[in-house]
């Protein structure tokens, strides 16, 4: 359980440290029925952010299976990943405030019913315009369902198991990372790359049953500030400064990522098979770094997010240098999932520090942040390769957009210095 909770404390540490005090004051539910049936509800929240990070993340790996069938170049499928992060942000901008005042699990049925039917549109696609409006219509639900699925979790148990509940919910996430992703690239190498998104389909409506058959209903978030003060909580220079901290850092990290599979391919050597095994490598990095990001946050995040900022371009460039040499690509593959998202604790803290008032707010506009920062890289990336400068370019490009975060961290440091307050 200590492992779990780390690595919710990375993949979405505000979430954790906010939902103890803004969750719903209902009666836990493991007080009112069966402890077997609030851990399957835990289990089926899981589900959806299993495959909600399926979604996101698993066409990194099938890049040139996707770009030879729908006929497209390779920075044009690299847009299936940007698209889908950039859709992200209304969808937590716009649906989550909608949403905030409902019960949370009929909120997180209609968000999984997006999730759903767009990830069926995605397997069904005949042309790439159809994939590409299946990812935004998945990507909608995104934001919403782990801003509001942290709130419904952390409800379900007593107040000291709250930040177990939470991690249960993003378990699913990493899980999608570590394991998913490789898979789903092993099985759309053998099967196609459609059966994966009939399979991330069918994982929605797993999830979806077991929202509605196991999942109690809950009272909303109380004590929420009125919609217009929350994003004006959000509107504050620090919290600004924070989100485009996230968005640049994270982004350099994300567009590199994205094209990683022609890069092992066509510069590295290896073949279309050890790629799944490769992304194995960048699993057991990101796993690593979601322990060591939250160890370091609780320590010092302020520390932590100053001194991975400055490790993460150096990675990134190593990367680009080692990527014709496959014994020292798949290292610094490694040290790219570890070092990227060990910054992820530092950051998240930041935002939830300098936006009080806010909690579901600021939680999906972080993840919006995270994923507008992804659409920055990917974009930035792919206008690199269109322009013939090589696939080793992302990784210049994404070593640039990690300095700008680090400028940034430096920016607000010795502006809270002045001031007198706390930067991190």
């Amino acid at each position: 359980m200590s492992l779990t909770v780390e690595v919710v404390t990375s993949t979405n540490t505000t979430s954790t440290n906010t939902t103890s005090s803004t969750a719903s004051p209902v009666a836990p539910a493991a007080t009112q029925g069966s402890q077997r049936r609030t851990m399957l509800a835990l289990l089926a929240l899981s589900v959806g952010g299993f495959g909600i990070g399926l979604t996101e993340f698993v066409i990194a790996g099938l890049l040139t299976e996707v770009s030879t069938d729908l006929d497209v170049s390779i920075s044009q499928a690299g847009h299936l990943v940007g698209g889908y992060a950039l859709a992200v942000v209304p969808g937590a901008l716009a649906i989550t405030p909608f949403l905030m005042k409902r019960a949370p699990k009929y909120a997180l049925v209609l968000l999984l019913t997006f999730f759903i039917v767009g990830n069926t549109l995605s397997a069904w696609a005949p042309n790439y315009e159809v994939m590409f409006a299946g990812r935004i219509i998945a990507a909608l639900a995104h934001g919403g369902y782990f801003g509001i699925g942290a709130v419904i979790a952390a409800a379900l148990v007593p107040e000291h198991r709250r930040a177990s509940a939470v991690a249960a919910l993003f378990a699913g996430l990493t899980i999608a990372n570590v394991l998913g992703v490789p898979a789903g690239a092993f099985v759309g190498q053998q099967l196609g790359w459609r059966s994966v998104f009939w399979i991330i389909s069918a994982i929605g409506v797993l999830a979806l049953a077991g929202l509605v058959t196991l999942v109690p209903k809950t009272q909303p978030e109380q004590n929420q500030l009125p919609l217009g003060q929350q994003f004006r909580t959000l509107a504050r220079p620090q919290v600004l400064m924070s989100l485009v901290t996230t968005a640049m850092v994270f982004g350099g990290m994300f567009g590199v990522f994205t094209y990683i599979e022609p890069l092992l391919r066509e510069v590295t050597g290896y073949s279309a098979s050890a790629v799944p095994w490769l992304l194995v490598l960048f699993g057991v990095g990101l796993f690593a770094g979601n322990i060591v990001g939250g160890w370091a946050a609780d320590k010092n995040a302020d520390n932590a997010v100053l001194i991975l900022s400055i490790l993460l371009p150096a990675v990134i460039l190593g990367l680009g240098a080692a990527a014709a040499f496959p014994v020292f690509a798949a290292i610094m593959l490694t040290l790219l999932g570890l070092v990227g998202f060990a910054t992820v604790p530092g950051l998240q803290a930041r935002v939830m520090r300098h936006a009080k008032g806010a909690a579901t707010l600021a939680s999906a506009t972080n993840i919006a942040a995270f994923n507008l920062g992804n659409t920055i890289g990917v974009s930035l990336a792919g206008v690199a390769i269109a322009a013939d400068y090589g696939l080793h370019s992302p990784t210049i490009s994404g070593a640039g957009l990690t300095l700008i975060g680090l400028l940034l961290i430096i920016s607000a440091r010795m502006a809270a210095h002045k001031k007198n307050v706390p930067a991190q």
